[in-house]
């Protein structure tokens, strides 16, 4: 494997640092519908920049996917099964946060929503089973 940065060979692989974040708005939960594969409906969320904290990535990717400044309350889990992300192993730490106004698709988000409990679209990667463990531990 190479370095996506200098192209140096790497020695060994290590699993990728993610951030999700659950937006709570109006008793609903922000999703966004992803641009690019793998396609459905997501979690706002993504890499973590190398020199970032977790919290700075969950409030940038925030902003970036739905246009919203985020107060983020607590972290909910660290979800690491390597099979969580079809392209690579990833270890996402999920965020729970809080924010008003309405969404806007930004960056890699064709479209970004607020969703209802009962109303929820099928979701990529382990987003379901994240959402699951958000409302049944919360609600």
């Amino acid at each position: 494997m190479h370095c996506p940065h200098c192209g140096n060979e790497l020695p060994y692989r290590n699993p990728v640092p993610t951030v999700d974040v659950i937006i709570e708005i109006n008793g609903g939960i922000v999703l966004v519908e992803r641009k690019n594969p793998p396609h459905g409906w997501a979690l706002p969320g993504g890499f973590v920049d190398y020199g970032e904290s977790l919290e700075a990535a969950a409030v940038r990717e925030a902003r970036e996917e739905t246009g919203l400044e985020v107060r983020l309350l607590r972290q909910l889990h660290t979800y690491s099964d390597p099979r969580r992300d079809p392209r690579q192993h990833t270890i996402s730490t999920v965020f729970v946060a809080k924010a008003t106004g309405e969404p806007v698709a930004g960056d890699d988000a064709a479209k970004a929503k607020i969703f209802q409990k009962g109303e929820l679209p099928p979701l990529a990667f382990d987003h379901a089973r994240i959402v699951h463990d958000h409302f049944d531990n919360h609600h």
